[in-house]
């Protein structure tokens, strides 16, 4: 019964479309990056799929889940030390880290800490555990194991060799990005 109301949770964020459009609000720092793209995420047997936005920086991070047609669903923020998640229905809750808060809301982990630099092509060294890599021929990331999680490199872009097709994997969990848009501060890869 309780994996039946994470995933009518997870369905809930990714297809709801009650919220009008939603803007980001942080800047992005010089050690930051931005990207956009597609996000499917499938728990167990439920599947659902949406828009991502990402501003992510030194002291924070602010990601905005829409459904396929634009409207918004959630929004993660991570101010310092706070994590805050906001949904469509005007529920907010916070926690000290978002693998916490979104296993507690959401009924899954996000790996937020470990996401911002793995989205990059390398290991976190924000994840627990000392990570396991292959790499192809021209020494980028094929796969990754850290922290619990086991990260395919689908595709890179052929300008700035920055990943646009990942997949995620931890127990029971799927998550799969394609990357349409990136914007990294110089430096920041």
């Amino acid at each position: 019964m309780r994996s039946q109301a994470r995933a009518l949770a997870l369905a809930w964020l990714i297809l709801l479309g009650g919220c009008v459009g939603v803007e980001l609000e942080r800047s992005i720092d010089a050690s930051g990056f931005e990207l956009s793209g597609r996000i499917a995420v499938r728990y167990g047997d439920e599947a659902a799929s949406g828009q991502l936005r990402w501003r992510h920086d030194r002291d924070g991070d602010e990601m905005l889940i829409s459904s396929p047609l634009g409207q918004g669903i959630a929004r993660i923020r991570r101010d310092g030390d706070t994590v805050t998640l906001s949904t469509a229905d005007g529920g907010e809750y916070r926690a000290d880290d978002a693998e916490s808060l979104t296993q507690r809301v959401l009924g899954y982990r996000v790996p937020l800490d470990g996401l911002a630099d793995w989205v990059r092509g390398r290991p976190s060294a924000r994840a627990r555990g000392a990570p396991r890599e292959q790499r192809d021929a021209r020494g980028r990331l094929e796969v990754l194991e850290q922290a619990g999680w086991r990260i395919e490199y689908l595709a890179y872009a052929p300008d700035s060799g920055l990943p646009t097709r990942l997949r995620l994997h931890y127990p029971a969990l799927e998550l799969r990005l394609a990357i349409t848009e990136w914007n990294a501060a110089p430096g920041a890869n």
